[in-house]
């Protein structure tokens, strides 16, 4: 597991965490190319880290940060490592008529990434967690995905951290 700090402002902070997301979408990436093509787990990684197209996270002014390198492989190696127990808590928190294998693959990589972090970073917010994977659903998705993606890992959230959420009793 990798130690997380989601507090500290300015633009060292702001780095950090435009890393942290660029890794989770590259993690996503990374699980999507290796059910396409079929490659295997350490090739993925190396091919990211290396410095392959994903690897930074640009805005209108150039370079903002490279990806947290150390949360994109561990994101990598444990949802793939942890698939079945991963897909289990998923089709847990999905309709039975809809489990988690019958889902598109780049839907199925999203909530993969987020379940997986979800039980194995406790330091980072159960809310950071859905949000960043709302945001990488926005990314690429324009239909529905993104409320799936916030619903599935809001329900898996209060199933595996429900006295972090007990405090938040605006949604049930």
């Amino acid at each position: 597991m990798t130690n997380v700090d989601q507090e500290g402002t300015g633009a060292s902070a702001h780095r950090t965490n435009v890393a942290r997301s660029a890794a989770r979408l590259n993690a996503v990436q990374a699980l999507y190319q290796m059910a396409i093509s079929g490659g295997t787990v350490e090739a993925i990684i190396n091919q990211f880290v290396s410095g392959g197209p994903n690897s930074q996270i640009d805005d209108d002014d150039g370079p903002i940060a490279d990806a947290d390198n150390a949360l994109f492989a561990d994101l990598v190696r444990g949802a793939h490592d942890n698939m079945a127990q991963v897909d289990e808590m998923l089709s847990a928190c999905l309709d039975d008529a809809w489990p988690a294998e019958r889902m598109e693959v780049l839907l199925r990589a999203v909530l993969r990434c987020g379940a997986y972090e979800m039980f194995s970073q406790s330091a980072v917010p159960a809310r950071v967690v859905i949000s960043e994977y709302v945001r990488v659903a926005d990314a690429f998705f324009d239909g529905k995905e993104p409320s799936l993606v916030n619903a599935v890992l809001d329900r898996l959230a209060r199933v595996l951290r429900p006295d972090e959420l007990a405090e938040d009793g605006s949604r049930q």
